[in-house]
């Protein structure tokens, strides 16, 4: 038999999983990667924006903290319609949609003349961020190689960092830099607006989605493109794990309520002690006596340290498998956080935070990468954005709960309760099923 036919016996699903990484999948890593980015050094440069506006336009720490929330009140909004549509009308349509909302948002908001326009323009701009993150990821999952499924959306995850580290860069030599600096810093958000359009005419749709509509021949060429080029003798010849047979049902039937349940723990709790905590350390460190420039510098090599977090995460998610590797960073998370909230002196400072950048954003690219495996392509992006959406709900409570827990026992008494939140969400990590090399429906 020739590869030819032997292809055309599978379905297009087992030829997307024994395909090796092509230049398709790099250019859909790449692409979507790109988007995740600029979402990211959005998110980022609001820490840097609201420390700044404490300062030139003499803020407390109250009106500081809703400035944050709002944006994370449209982002858990976004997440669940973001999910719901991209079920309905497909992945590549809302990924473009998302990041044309969020882009125009965020460049309007850079000539708000007062606190109540700024936060409306921030929450559009979460709305459309939060549709975004969810959605992303699942397309990524399901065109990866089944063998490197879990580590794609760890590579995916990893731009975040890349965004906010640009964010810090921005922050330091651009909000710092005067009373406008911060308008400037929000212009540059405008960019996905623009990649908005090239995201629409490059990035191919859903081959999973696709044929649940019944759009095979659009499913057909698609998997051909990926297909092209590559030599028979590279294709993956192991056997997969036994594909999960999940019955008819949303993500709250008998079963699966559990893995939604565990799910959604984890993500409220690291959205909570993530969001928490980086959205005020620049605002802390001022409060600590730094100049913004030199807490702006301090953020941004804390932020240096996300990208080796997901460089182990990438490796670690194959070979330890995704549950003990998003429990394992989850644990050091909350060890950090501790270290971090009783830190004092400026090496403390960096060590502990640099330590927390690891571990938490190698916990985030576990726990993307985990998701889109728990459900069924019919309420993949569903679930996935139904946890988003929570975990929001967790990111709007985290910068309000500081200033009072600043007031009732200081940094100590605000890191100790992030630690607590990532303890519990590592403990909800290990009741998760092991998803690693079973074959995505």
């Amino acid at each position: 038999m020739t590869a030819k036919q032997q292809s055309q016996e599978l379905s297009r699903t087992d030829r997307l999983d024994r395909l090796p990484v092509t230049k398709m999948h790099r250019k859909l890593l790449v692409g979507s990667g790109i988007g995740w980015a600029l979402d990211a050094m959005d998110v980022g440069l609001v820490s840097f924006v609201i420390a700044a506006l404490a300062v030139h336009w003499e803020l407390d720490k109250t009106t500081t903290s809703w400035i944050a929330s709002v944006g994370f009140v449209g982002m858990a909004i976004g997440a669940s319609l973001g999910g719901l549509l991209a079920d309905k009308i497909g992945r590549r349509h809302v990924f473009a949609l998302t990041l044309l909302i969020y882009g125009i948002a965020t460049g309007a908001s850079a000539l708000a003349g007062s606190v109540a326009v700024l936060m409306l323009f921030r929450f559009f701009t979460g709305l459309g961020l939060g549709a975004e993150l969810p959605v992303a990821s699942t397309l990524v999952s399901e065109f990866a190689p089944r063998k490197v499924r879990g580590r794609m959306v760890v590579w995916l995850e990893s731009f975040w960092a890349v965004g906010w580290i640009l964010a810090a860069v921005i922050g330091t030599f651009v909000v710092a830099e005067g009373d406008n600096g911060w308008r400037w810093g929000l212009a540059l958000g405008a960019v996905p607006a623009f990649y908005a359009i090239y995201v629409r005419m490059h990035m191919p749709e859903s081959v999973r989605f696709l044929e649940a509509k019944g759009r095979h021949d659009e499913a057909e060429a698609i998997v051909q493109d990926f297909e092209e080029g590559v030599d028979p003798a590279d294709y993956d010849q192991s056997e997969a794990l036994e594909e999960e047979n999940l019955p008819d049902g949303g993500i709250w039937s008998a079963a699966m309520w559990k893995r939604t349940l565990a799910f959604w723990i984890v993500w409220f709790g690291v959205s909570l002690s993530y969001y928490g905590a980086f959205t005020w350390i620049p605002s802390l460190l001022v409060d600590q006596g730094f100049t913004l420039v030199r807490s702006f510098t301090f953020t941004l090599i804390i932020t240096l340290a996300q990208l080796p977090g997901y460089a182990i995460a990438a490796w670690l998610i194959e070979v330890w498998g995704r549950r003990i590797t998003l429990a394992t960073f989850l644990v050091g998370s909350a060890a950090s956080a501790a270290l971090y909230g009783m830190a004092g002196a400026e090496w403390q400072i960096i060590a502990a935070g640099c330590l927390l950048s690891f571990f938490n954003l190698g916990a985030w690219g576990a726990l993307y990468a985990i998701g889109p495996e728990l459900y069924p392509v019919e309420i993949r992006a569903t679930g996935t954005g139904a946890a988003a959406a929570f975990g929001r709900v967790g990111s709007i409570i985290a910068p309000l709960v500081v200033p009072p827990l600043l007031v009732f026992g200081g940094q100590t008494a605000v890191f100790t309760v992030f630690a607590s939140a990532f303890a519990i969400a590592a403990l909800a990590a290990f009741t998760l099923p092991e998803q690693r090399g079973k074959v995505l429906d």
